[in-house]
């Protein structure tokens, strides 16, 4: 959430920073709880220190033998006063609550205006488009020819928008799983974590999925979790309401991830580019916040690492303000070439959210001067491993339907050079 003292001292420049967002913010309305606030709280506190000062009174006038009944119903009736105010008080804060909570983040001074995407500013490219003697099939093409990829039974035993990877295929997702994990602890400093599948409502609070997107989550239906829609929420939590002793702290993990993709009706119907479930490796780092605009060219740089030894070209756009997540100040977005679409599609969001989500789960860590101040939290996929399947079954294919594998990999699959029908 946004700093409530600079909502309060200077909502104009929020604002401002918001409507780059193309987000309005009813600064008239929110001066206007502030100051109800500020009245509330001055009436209650004259009345508390009318109330003890009556208290003092009626003491004193009892020690001395005198009739205190006069004085004992005016302090009822102002105990009634207060108890209305404070309901009062407490009516606006939640009014308070609720306008705020909406609000995203504001993005940084270095992220390009611009509505949507078509507005996102490509930074860089790794690679050449693979280019083919013959006309390239696209995933769902060539795994149904091999065998590995069986929309008809995701479908069968769950519904649209699930997939049954089958032998060679269900191998392939292990392997890209395997070796993504790999690299990250290895390599790139990660600590891995198994984390719960499963989010309560506070967790997904604290990474800023609810209240806002409860719509794209899987809820169940007769306890208070939800299934969680990235490994971000777990992650970020496990520091949620502590004083981290020392940073940066770098996490990653594995998990499955489920979607409602309620915003995403009739968008990537065909094959496995945007599934109800999916499999991710998610890094997320916690820093101090003089450290984070660095710590995110970093991260992004771990999550590239994957592409490039996956031989699998992409681009890196920077993301316009009007396109970034509810939650970010900046985002970069990897996106990996599918012959098959013949165009760039994301595979990874990284980004810096700053003390955005810090804030909500009150992770804090000690200054130089002891006192306790929010971190800065960021994320990325490192990578979507449904996605990567997909850029790897379409960038390697043969002219005989089969897949090459890539050298990285192949240590992964017993020294498998390609997959075959």
């Amino acid at each position: 959430m946004l700093d409530p003292s600079l909502l309060r001292s200077a909502p104009e420049t929020v604002a401002a920073g918001l409507a780059r967002r193309h987000f309005t913010l009813d600064v008239a309305a929110l001066n206007a709880l502030d100051q109800q606030r500020k009245a509330l709280q001055i009436q209650l506190e004259q009345l508390r220190n009318a109330r003890n000062e009556a208290s003092r009174q009626i003491g004193q006038a009892r020690r001395q033998g005198l009739d205190t009944g006069a004085m004992q119903a005016a302090a009822v009736s102002n105990g009634e006063e207060i108890k209305t105010l404070e309901q009062s008080l407490e009516r606006t804060l939640a009014e308070w609550d609720t306008l705020t909570i909406g609000l995203p983040n504001i993005p940084q001074d270095s992220v390009p205006d611009g509505r949507d995407e078509a507005d996102n500013v490509v930074l860089r490219h790794w690679g050449t488009p693979s280019t083919f003697a013959f006309p390239p099939r696209d995933h769902v093409e060539l795994g149904e020819a091999l065998g590995i990829i069986d929309f008809a039974a995701g479908a069968r035993l769950a519904g649209t928008r699930f997939v049954v990877l089958r032998g060679p295929g269900a191998r392939l997702e292990r392997a890209l799983t395997q070796f993504m994990l790999d690299l990250h602890t290895t390599e790139h400093g990660y600590t891995e974590i198994a984390p719960p599948f499963l989010a309560n409502a506070d967790s997904l609070y604290g990474t800023g999925q609810l209240p806002k997107f409860e719509e794209d989550l899987f809820a169940l239906r007769d306890d208070p979790y939800y299934l969680i829609p990235t490994a971000e929420v777990p992650l970020t939590n496990l520091l949620r309401g502590e004083i981290v002793a020392s940073l940066p702290q770098r996490f990653c993990a594995y998990t499955p991830c489920f979607r409602r993709e309620a915003g995403a009706y009739g968008r990537d119907t065909r094959g496995m580019i945007r599934q109800h479930q999916f499999d991710k490796v998610e890094l997320v780092q916690i820093v101090r916040p003089e450290d984070s605009a660095q710590a995110h060219e970093t991260l992004t740089a771990h999550a590239e690492k994957v592409l490039q030894l996956l031989e699998l070209p992409y681009r890196v756009t920077a993301l316009c303000a009007g396109d970034l997540g509810f939650s970010a100040a900046k985002t970069y977005d990897l996106e990996v070439w599918l012959p098959g679409q013949n165009q760039y599609r994301e595979i990874s969001s990284c980004s810096n959210f700053e003390s955005f989500q810090a804030r909500r789960l009150q992770l804090r860590y000690r200054a130089e001067d002891g006192k306790p101040q929010l971190a800065h939290t960021l994320n990325g996929s490192g990578l979507a491993v449904g996605r990567t399947l997909v850029a790897l079954l379409e960038n390697h294919q043969q002219a005989d339907g089969r897949i090459r594998i890539p050298a990285a990999l192949r240590p992964y699959l017993g020294g498998m050079t390609v997959i075959q029908a």
